[in-house]
């Protein structure tokens, strides 16, 4: 038995190498959720197998723990821990979110994992392990290269859906671009060890993980190759010979002058039909996602020196995020990550963590450096290859933020270069053939409380989102079950019960369902709430599921409250606002229309928003509100103050404050700037909102552009069948005026 599981050892080693390519269809989060729960099933067996061995007196390499630059990765970790249990809430921190599986519990993995190859790998297992991410990093490319075919030709492949940008087995472009962007230089380090014809296949192989990076169109990614490429240049440039060296040379120079053509043309490139140069070409302070990234940066790098030597605790950037939230400096609402992995460091772990961090790169430059002082031709290029890898992987780490694939790969390939040519040793003598067994068997239990019940959490979400408007008893029974499996799903139950409800249940159900999926909603929220009081985005969404109770369910004093606890946690976030606002324009509605308490309600949710005006003053939204409100009031002149005031601040396109505003101007019949913003709320919404494309249509046809007014309801009888006959007088008149 010893002597099979010490053969099957290093497969259970390598595993997590091949997690890239998982991708498994009926959980809620089909890509970077089993990716997680694979991984961390494969490291408690390999540990359970390496108890098990220890015991058993098999030897290992334990003469690598005597650099001390292996003993980083343990430290980091005891780092991560220090901070989390004197943190915002260890529970959480150990835990992390349900849809990617961060925190302490897969750092605790990965740097086992560390330890476990230091200890076991040999020259054998270094190459099987490089060959597989080889392999895996291929193919997660060929998946990639296929969506972007799918996506450019218009041609319908069985492919999983893509949504933007491509995102492969990974589902997201900027977690494909940062995995690939080490796999590119893996598979380069497997080409100079492996003989032709396979050779040849390796260099294809690595081009294919180039062009898809490429094409992810991801900019932190293509900026951290291109100065890769540039400094690969340089170096060859410098220390090369011959044709390669003059080759290197050629190649700077076409490279300055390319820079050259595209800084000189960037606003024709701009335009250019082909994503990752339109993408590039729109960097600038002015651009909306580079602004976003700014202020983050600055103002949770601001609010993270409130705890600068052990930071938040794992996992609870969001904290600090939902403090400094302004709608008018971000473009996302929830953020769990700084996009900048140096900052989410310091952050999460302060500057003891950042500062153990930056010792890890630095050890592995320094063991690439070793091994370009090798004499053996094949460590050379392993040294070059894998110090161009850091220093493309350090760059891109300002801008994007790594996934168990990546991290875990870091690490992997840290182990590996610290591997010698040192002697096996056992730890212990052999102690009786069962202790072994009953220690490895203990140990391999654990799969149960971290994989199987997060796995099965996962499919009863899935299973519940399913049904949760065709049949909401079983949607109801399916969630309950996943959240009596007592794990880390309580919060992402939350969220999605909130989406479930607020979008959907509380308009296409009646009666007895929507009753009871208002309750369940609501009582999981509650729940949430006790447990998670930090989290604004649970009381922000449990607030507005109160105040879309069914009307025998609502609890005005439990709203307020509320709300105002979600409005402490995030301060400038609109929605609570507009609830608060909403308690009193209800209060007056069920007034009658010459009662003067009505007027007064009205005008206290008028100061409500005008109160959260002054708060946010670049904010457009909140404005076109008031003047829609002044306007019922029967006050024109206020409103179009307060329009106008919107109108001035409107400096970028906003579907939220493009439907706010829209209705206004429909209201008021300026057909022009209506027609501005429901162009607007066409052109953001996610998916095609055919009933705004509809009332744009009209707006056009009022103004006299028939011809535009025409392109849309084209669009509309071919995609929205039956909405152009819901209107007969504007069908009446748009056809005449056709004929």
């Amino acid at each position: 038995m010893m002597r099979s599981l010490e053969r099957w050892f290093p497969t259970l080693l390598l595993a997590p190498a091949i997690a890239p390519l998982l991708f498994l269809d009926g959980m809620y989060y089909p890509y970077l959720a089993p990716k997680t729960l694979f991984f961390r099933a494969a490291i408690i067996l390999a540990f359970a197998a390496f108890a098990t061995l220890i015991l058993s007196g098999v030897a290992f390499h334990v003469e690598r723990l005597k650099n001390r630059w292996t003993w980083l990765p343990a430290l980091l970790l005891i780092s991560a821990y220090a901070s989390s249990i004197f943190g915002v809430d260890f529970y959480h921190s150990f835990w992390s979110v349900f849809d990617r599986g961060d925190g302490l519990l897969t750092l605790s993995g990965i740097v086992a994992s560390f330890y476990l190859l230091l200890l076991a790998l040999d020259e054998q297992m270094v190459t099987r392990f490089l060959k597989s991410v080889a392999w895996t990093g291929t193919i997660v490319a060929g998946f990639a290269l296929l969506q972007w075919i799918e996506i450019a030709s218009g041609i319908n492949l069985p492919l999983p859906l893509t949504q933007g940008r491509i995102g492969s087995t990974l589902g997201n472009a900027a977690f494909l671009a940062s995995y690939l962007s080490l796999t590119l230089f893996v598979t380069l380090v497997v080409a100079a060890r492996v003989r032709a014809p396979w050779q040849n296949r390796a260099y294809y192989s690595a081009a294919a993980q180039f062009l898809a990076v490429i094409a992810s169109a991801t900019r932190g990614a293509v900026l951290a190759l291109g100065l890769g490429l540039v400094l690969s240049l340089l170096y060859v440039a410098w220390k090369g010979s011959g044709k390669t060296r003059t080759y290197a040379r050629y190649g700077l120079i076409a490279l300055i002058v390319a820079g050259g053509i595209f800084l000189m043309f960037r606003e024709q490139f701009a335009q250019a039909p082909i994503e990752v140069v339109r993408r590039v070409a729109t960097i600038s302070l002015t651009d909306a996602t580079v602004e976003s990234r700014l202020f983050l940066w600055e103002n949770v790098g601001a609010a993270a020196l409130e705890t600068p030597i052990l930071g938040t605790g794992a996992e609870n950037i969001e904290v600090i995020f939902n403090r400094v939230y302004d709608p008018t400096a971000l473009v996302e609402q929830w953020f769990d990550r700084a996009h900048n992995v140096y900052l989410d460091y310091f952050v999460q772990y302060g500057a003891i963590g950042l500062g153990l961090y930056l010792a890890i790169l630095l050890s592995f430059a320094l063991r690439s450096v070793a091994l370009m002082r090798s004499s053996d031709a094949a460590s050379v290029r392993m040294g070059e290859l894998f110090l161009l890898m850091l220093i493309v992987y350090m760059a891109q780490n300002f801008f994007v933020f790594d996934t168990i694939s990546s991290l875990w790969l870091f690490f992997a390939l840290l182990a590996v270069l610290f591997v010698g040519n040192e002697k096996s040793t056992a730890l212990i003598q052999p102690v009786p053939h069962h202790v072994p067994v009953i220690a490895g068997v203990l140990l391999a239990i654990l799969v149960i409380p971290v994989v199987w019940k997060p796995l099965h959490a996962n499919l009863l979400l899935g299973s519940g989102y399913i049904y949760h408007v065709a049949d909401v008893n079983r949607s109801v029974t399916a969630m309950k079950q996943g959240l009596e499996l007592g794990t880390y799903a309580d919060l992402e139950y939350g969220y999605q019960l909130y989406e479930m409800y607020t979008e959907r249940q509380m308009t296409m159900l009646q009666g007895a369902e929507r009753m009871k999926a208002y309750q369940f909603a609501r009582d999981t929220l509650e729940t949430n709430l006790a447990k998670y009081p930090y989290d604004a985005r649970t009381a922000t969404y449990l607030s507005h599921v109160l105040d879309s109770a069914p009307i025998e369910a609502r609890d005005e004093a439990r709203v307020k409250e509320v709300v105002e606890h979600a409005l402490e946690l995030s301060p400038k976030r609109i929605q609570p606002w507009y609830i608060k606002t909403n308690i009193a324009i209800r209060a007056g509605d069920v007034l009658p229309p010459e009662d003067a308490g009505r007027l007064t309600y009205y005008r206290e949710g008028i100061e409500t928003l005008e109160e959260y005006s002054a708060l946010v003053p670049a904010s457009a939204e909140p404005r076109f509100v008031i003047a829609t409100l002044y306007l019922t009031l029967g006050n024109a002149q206020k409103a179009a103050e307060a329009a106008d005031a919107g109108l001035e601040r409107y400096s970028r396109r906003d579907e939220n404050t493009a439907r706010r505003a829209a209705r206004y101007y429909v209201l008021i019949e300026d057909w022009e700037n209506a027609s501005r913003f429901l162009a607007d709320v066409v052109a953001e919404a996610e998916p095609v909102d055919y009933y705004a494309m509809y009332d744009l249509a009209k707006a056009e046809f009022i103004l006299g552009n028939v011809e535009a007014a025409a392109e849309h309801v084209s669009v509309i009888q071919a995609e929205a069948p039956g909405l152009y006959e819901t209107d007969p007088a504007f069908m009446a008149a748009f056809e005449a005026a056709l004929e």
